[in-house]
Parts: C-alpha cells; structure tokens; sequence
C-alpha cells in the first residue's frame, strides 16, 4: 500500500490481467518488490499486481477522512464496522489466495504447512503497504494465537490517539483464518501503535477467548495482563 511515505495502494477488487514480467517469468518468487509486484496500465489507467487484482492509489487523507466520515455517520458503530467491512474482506480474499496459491504451487492449500501457507498469504499485503507481521502459533492449541503487525497503515496514519485503532485488520484476520480453518474466530487488537506502542498486537481465537479478552480490556488490563490470564486459563466467571 505504501509507494511514498505518503501515498497508499490498497487492494479493492480480482479482475484477469496480463502482467508482463510475469509473463517473461512466470515462476518468479521474489516479485514482491514494488516495481516488480504492480504493473502500471496507462492505456485502461488501472494498477494490476503479480497475482491478477486491481489496486488503486490513494493518500493517508484518504484514511482519515474514511474513518472520521464514519465516526461522524454511526458514531461509536464505526468501530463494528469497520471490523465487518475487514471480515468480509477476509472471507473474499481467501478465495482469491487460494486461486492463485494452488496455481502457482502445485498443492492444495490443506497440505501446505501452516506457517509457510500464512506468509505466503500475507506478503502480498505487505508490498500493498500494510505493513509487515509476525504470527505466534505457539498458543494454537489452546485456542488462540497472536499477530503482530509493524507499521500499521492505519495507526501509523492516526498517530498516537489513545485507542486501538485498527479494526479492519482485526476483522481482516478473522474472516480469513475462519476460513481457512472452517471455524468461526474473533480477533481484538489488544495493543496498538496508535497507543504509544512500538507494533500493534492483535488476538485471534474462539469467541469465548475474544469475549475474555474484550471484557478485561475495557477493564484497563494491558496486552500483557490479557496475555497472562489467557495462557494460565482464565476465563470470565
């Protein structure tokens, strides 16, 4: 998303395209470079990236003045909104990894090892400027897991407001990992750059995990509290 400290590229819609580079080679892995990733069409004035889909440029303006037009038309429920606008984001660009995953591949993505099929998934997202990310598995079998993601386009937009800020990649992660999965998660950013902190830390995982989470957050507890009572198995009474 990002081309210049000010401007973002965000992906909005899956059409066929004719890229040329990867045409000429077509089993290129390293095309995550901007110049490599996104092939400008003067003639149509579209931008297509490496896997087929159409992405527009647009300002960090456009953030704010997409998040605060919100704020000013539903109020607190933009917050609501915005988290289901990205979960249905999710759901719709699971279909479209998949499609292009499998072609490039050679394998479903059911027997691909986790970890490789999750970066694979999110590399794209960082050439579009979303930022890079670190998930933790480690916690999976407990119901739940951890990203991390450095240089949030959102917050990083923002700056420090006080507040989690980041509801379309919270909802952007459920709708994709329920997918992925087949079962039905949540996800809470539980720290946030745009609260002073260094990365945003979001929290993904069953619906009794996030309602915990949820609860000892508007409690005050840090991302660290949260963590604690998760890992030691603490649920609300």
């Amino acid at each position: 998303m990002v081309s210049t400290p000010n401007k973002i590229n965000e992906h909005i819609e899956f059409q066929d395209s004719f890229h040329s580079l990867k045409q000429r080679y077509p089993h290129k892995k390293n095309h995550y470079k901007f110049e490599d990733f996104f092939q400008h069409n003067p003639q149509s004035g579209t931008i297509t990236d490496w896997n087929g889909a159409r992405n527009i440029i647009a300002t960090e303006d456009f953030i704010v003045a997409l998040i605060e037009g919100l704020e000013k038309e539903v109020g607190s429920a933009s917050t609501v909104l915005l988290y289901n606008i990205g979960r249905e984001w999710g759901y719709q660009d699971t279909e479209l990894f998949k499609s292009w995953f499998e072609t490039e591949y050679k394998v479903s993505i059911q027997e691909t090892h986790p970890s490789f099929l999750f970066e694979a998934w999110w590399w794209p997202f960082t050439s579009q400027g979303w930022g890079n990310w670190e998930i933790d598995l480690s916690d999976q079998r407990n119901g739940f897991m951890f990203v991390n993601i450095f240089d949030s386009a959102v917050a990083r937009t923002l700056g420090d407001v006080g507040k989690p800020v980041c509801h379309l990649y919270a909802g952007l992660f459920a709708g994709f990992f329920s997918k992925i999965v087949n079962k039905d998660l949540g996800c809470i950013e539980i720290q946030c750059y745009a609260m002073g902190e260094t990365y945003c830390r979001f929290l993904l995982g069953r619906k009794e995990k996030i309602d915990a989470a949820t609860f000892w957050q508007n409690e005050g507890a840090t991302a660290r509290d949260i963590e604690k009572r998760l890992v030691s198995g603490e649920y609300l009474k």
